[in-house]
């Protein structure tokens, strides 16, 4: 009985034939192309669809009676409000340094890690460290805020020590000058070790050889890891941040929910807050949709920029 492969193969035109249409080219795979029917209703009911209704939904006055169709078209005037709103350009800071810092200080110490953990030649110790680096990312952000609140409240363990060598207690959680600090340093903690497992990846993917021939030509740890691991990983590298600039107004909503608080929000007010506000709080759906919008238009606009760039100077892109 012949396979699927074998019946197209048979059924493909001779050499210098005439070429057939795609509907023929297409019949001998029927079978796979039902089984992608599912995928695609997926994607188009689940994903793609509710990008077009809150593409059209920003255009709009949107009312409960009227729906997404029935409601007033009002072309970019939902634009001009959020742009001359000094409220948004608060946030839209907060959004920008928070995430600048997240990148900042989340970088460089998943690359590190993942160095120290390659070079480890103790294999109960590398798989030891790695579950203590992962078991963090699959917390949900209630766990991680139970976690920073047991160490920074005013009876935590972090106050506790303070007072033992005589400091004083220091209100951390309602502080403005602690809050950045505390949201950078928790998601940094949350998410380091499953940038380790991206990098570690990449890593074991380097030709052992090269490592060998950079110690026979005297290359030290560090020589070797600047000239062979580094140029390694580098397309893992500039995958990782292109997709974080992707994500550059996005500051973690969910995290921030948790954190923040009356007393910090002039510091910690985002665009993902300010968007549940208007959208939940306020009923504003048409102004929330709006600056998501823009949020995500924003995103893929520094992708696309950073890829042409990065094509251009390291010859490496995410496509």
């Amino acid at each position: 009985m012949k396979t699927m492969y074998q019946e197209a193969v048979a059924s493909r035109p001779a050499a210098g034939g005439n070429k057939r249409s795609l509907a023929a080219r297409m019949r001998p795979f029927w079978l796979l192309y039902l089984l992608l029917i599912p995928i695609l209703a997926y994607y188009c009911i689940l994903r793609y669809y509710p990008m077009v209704l809150q593409i059209i939904l920003s255009f709009k006055q949107y009312t409960l009676m009227g729906g997404v169709w029935g409601s007033k078209w009002v072309g970019v005037d939902n634009f001009n409000k959020i742009f001359s709103s000094d409220e948004f350009y608060r946030v839209l800071f907060n959004t920008l340094e928070i995430s600048l810092l997240r990148m900042i200080v989340g970088f460089l110490p998943p690359i590190i890690l993942a160095i120290m953990l390659f070079d480890l030649h103790s294999n109960k110790l590398r798989r030891f460290s790695q579950t203590i680096l992962y078991i963090p990312h699959f917390f949900s952000w209630v766990v991680i805020y139970g976690v920073v609140f047991a160490m920074f409240s005013n009876a935590g363990f972090i106050n506790q020590i303070m007072m033992q060598f005589g400091g004083e207690a220091q209100n951390f959680l309602l502080s403005e000058h602690w809050f950045r600090p505390l949201v950078v340093g928790s998601a940094v903690w949350k998410e380091i070790g499953w940038g380790t497992i991206i990098y570690l990846a990449g890593l074991t993917m380097i030709d052992t050889s090269l490592f060998d021939a950079a110690k026979i030509d005297g290359a030290g740890p560090f020589r070797r890891i600047w000239h062979v691991t580094l140029p390694g990983i580098r397309p893992v590298i500039i995958f990782l941040f292109t997709l974080s600039l992707g994500g550059i107004l996005n500051a973690g909503g969910e995290q921030i929910l948790l954190f923040y608080s009356p007393a910090t929000y002039r510091v910690g007010d985002i665009i993902d807050t300010f968007v549940y506000r208007q959208g939940l709080a306020q009923l504003q759906y048409s102004l929330a949709s709006t600056v998501s919008l823009f949020q995500s238009f924003i995103g893929i606009v520094l992708i696309l920029v950073f890829n042409r760039i990065s094509k251009k100077t390291t010859g490496t892109g995410i496509w």
